[in-house]
């Protein structure tokens, strides 16, 4: 019984590897002039919080390559690039933009980074006086009732 049972649960394993999620591969040259431009002290904290899931240079993890869990970090990846690419900045209409800008305001505090990916990676974690600092900045960029 345990012999069939152990069987099963490894051949579910192995047909889960052919369920996967692409994530588009990034241009082969991103432009530099289209990244978000912000003070030097906000960039560190988007580039080690954020651009994992928000820009070109993910570093996947080694589990990101194993389903059921690879089902679930590339799609926080995928779904991270579709609501905001800091890589992707300049395309952005300022009417795109002055939603960002509000949405950091909203979720900084409380959201993002996901807690699930700060179970993982401690070093995204940011401090309370950080979460401040990026608010403060999103909203000194928000042009109220223009959009």
């Amino acid at each position: 019984m345990f012999k069939q049972l152990l069987l099963w649960t490894l051949g579910t394993f192995i047909l889960l590897q052919a369920i996967q999620i692409d994530i588009p591969k990034p241009p082969k040259t991103v432009d530099p002039t289209k990244e978000i431009q912000a003070p030097k002290e906000i960039m560190s904290m988007l580039k080690t919080s954020c651009y994992d899931c928000h820009s070109y240079q993910t570093k996947m993890p080694w589990y990101g390559h194993i389903s059921p869990m690879s089902l679930e970090v590339k799609s926080h990846i995928k779904n991270g690039r579709i609501a905001v690419n800091f890589q992707e900045w300049g395309n952005y209409d300022e009417a795109k933009k002055q939603k960002i800008y509000k949405g950091i305001a909203k979720t900084i505090n409380f959201q993002m980074p996901m807690p699930m990916y700060l179970t993982i990676h401690k070093d995204a974690k940011l401090t309370k006086k950080q979460r401040n600092q990026i608010k403060v900045w999103a909203e000194s960029h928000i042009k109220e009732d223009e959009y």
